[in-house]
């Protein structure tokens, strides 16, 4: 019963963990960008979830429509005015301006809202309930079926709708995209503006779980690396494999060694795959 209350644990996790993870994912696979931004994106998400809950009295689950509404609109800016002027240039310039405007992004948010940790406070917490002799704590259970119900929908979004295959269009041969009458540039732009929706969102989430300071959005990135090279870049499926796989192996490796050293684990494991199996698990060729 403990190591199955230990998995039950690290599979809630892991569906938070495959939200962060996706729109990242979707970024670097899209657009070649690896968006250092990504983790202070989930932080603004909790700290958005968090005023929103403190002044106005909106429930973090239904402060995700505002976390990702809010942070795709500054994706999208982001990525018309700033990134879309290099997006074809070496991946290490890219790389260069994500770190510098995740300095600026996590340095503002330090003056405005200090380095201090905050927490949201439920009036009503759900509580836990006991099944089978597990313990579900009830306010996680239903983030992570929030978290993997979001996934879902931008899963359907890039399959069925027209900007959906417009993106896997891009993806897979920008320039006859742009033969075919797609506003590459656009597509751009909404793509990072996805990405960063569900970094607002999974960080309206995990506001019930962790708390909240700008120092966290170094965990955060490490976190989306981690997940999408288990599950495999390009993957939105990977993701919630690579995310379920990292909470499992992060709980019990809390068990065996310790919580602090959880991540140590998966980042060892990580790196054997990269050895084995750079592609990840569910990843295509051309995408590690």
């Amino acid at each position: 019963m403990l190591y199955a209350q230990i998995l039950l644990n690290g599979l809630v996790l892991g569906g938070l963990y495959a939200c962060i993870a996706v729109g990242f994912s979707l970024v670097w696979g899209v657009l070649n960008v690896i968006n250092i931004l990504h983790g202070s994106f989930v932080v603004l998400g909790s700290y958005i979830a968090y005023f929103a809950y403190v002044h106005l009295g909106i429930h973090p689950f239904m402060s995700v429509v505002l976390s990702g509404g809010a942070l795709f609109v500054l994706g999208y800016v982001v990525q018309a005015g700033l990134i879309n002027r290099v997006v074809g240039a070496p991946v290490l310039t890219t790389l260069v301006l994500t770190f510098g405007l995740d300095l600026l992004l996590n340095n503002s948010m330090i003056i405005a809202f200090s380095a201090d940790y905050r927490t949201v406070q439920l009036a009503h917490p759900l509580g836990s309930t006991v099944v089978g002799g597990l313990v579900l704590p009830l306010d996680r259970l239903v983030a992570m079926l929030l978290a993997c119900v979001l996934t879902v929908i931008l899963y359907f979004v890039l399959v069925r709708s027209s900007i959906g295959r417009a993106i896997v269009a891009v993806r897979m041969d920008r320039e006859a995209a742009a033969l075919m009458g797609v506003n590459v540039k656009r597509i751009y732009a909404i793509t990072f503006g996805l990405g960063a929706l569900m970094a607002g969102a999974a960080g309206s989430l995990l506001s019930l779980i962790f708390p909240i300071s700008p120092l966290n959005g170094s965990e955060f990135l490490g976190i989306a690396f981690i997940v999408c090279i288990l599950g495999g870049l390009g993957s939105i499926s990977g993701a919630i494999v690579g995310g379920l796989a990292l909470g499992a192996i992060q709980s019990f490796g809390a068990l065996l060694i310790g919580p602090q050293h959880g991540l140590t684990i998966a980042f060892v494991l990580l790196i054997i795959l990269l050895i084995f199996k750079p592609t990840g698990v569910m990843g295509r060729r051309g995408y590690e």
